[in-house]
């Protein structure tokens, strides 16, 4: 394994960050620090939210377009450009590992980067310069899947390595348009659950990896996501830290919209 960096990032909602929503300046601060404080990455790698595939794809073109999945916004939201090179030979790494792992994986060369993956990088590297390779969700958002998964592709030979899966810790858009009662320590308790679960340093990664693959028993955990696909990113990420085992430690938290986030990390060794 070669050094590099997996995080599981808030995205936050659709091209706001990117639009100055004052509700997304505490991830926009926490996202360019991650940033700021990392060795400049060789490639970056998104497991994005926002595709679901029926079998793991992986993106492999060699330039990329942007694909605008949201709508409702001003002009400004589609006129935006990442112009980022593709690194196909990183692809095919991927595809190769899930193949040896029996996930049947497939190769896809005409999706754009939607908006999991243009907004984050916009406001981490705008520059655009770094290679950038997204790798889908699978249909049905299995956890155990994901989790081997990630696993299948822990050990990509490929020096400094940026790991990005980006969603949400919490995903309840009802609920952050009109919060019922008791929402916040419905969200305090899921997320002292995934601090409990992938940050502790007191339990053994089989442990760990059995609790994020049952995640609905967690409490609130339907609450949170009512929907799981912003969440399934961390799972991901989790397998890719099989190599090491080490727990996850919190890069930074955050409010979006007044509801609490997480960002999480985990090293590549």
């Amino acid at each position: 394994m070669n050094n590099g960096s997996i995080i599981y990032i808030p995205h936050g909602g659709g091209p706001m960050p990117l639009l100055g929503h004052s509700s997304h300046d505490g991830m926009v601060a926490g996202l360019q620090d991650i940033a700021k404080s990392h060795k400049r990455p060789s490639a970056i790698l998104v497991v994005s939210a926002h595709w679901e595939a029926p079998h793991p794809s992986i993106n492999i073109k060699s330039s990329h377009e942007l694909l605008f999945d949201y709508s409702g916004f001003p002009q400004e939201a589609y006129d935006y450009r990442y112009p980022a090179p593709g690194e196909p030979d990183l692809g095919s790494s991927i595809f190769e590992k899930l193949g040896a792992a029996g996930l049947d994986p497939q190769l896809e060369r005409s999706r754009g980067l939607d908006h999991g993956v243009f907004v984050p990088l916009l406001l981490m590297y705008p520059d655009a310069d770094i290679p950038v390779v997204e790798l889908s969700l699978v249909r049905g958002l299995d956890p155990a899947f994901h989790i081997k998964m990630g696993k299948a592709i822990a050990d990509l030979d490929w020096p400094n390595l940026m790991v990005i899966g980006s969603g949400m810790s919490f995903h309840n858009q009802g609920a952050i348009a009109s919060p019922p009662p008791g929402a916040d320590e419905l969200n305090r308790l899921f997320h002292e659950w995934i601090n409990d679960t992938v940050v502790s340093p007191d339990i053994p990664f089989e442990q760990r990896s059995a609790a994020l693959a049952a995640w609905e028993e967690a409490p609130a955990a339907r609450f949170c996501h009512p929907r799981e696909e912003h969440l399934i990113p961390l799972h991901v990420c989790f397998g890719m830290s099989a190599g090491s085992q080490t727990p996850a430690k919190v890069a930074f938290e955050t409010e979006i919209m007044g509801t609490k986030v997480t960002c999480l990390e985990w090293g590549r060794e």
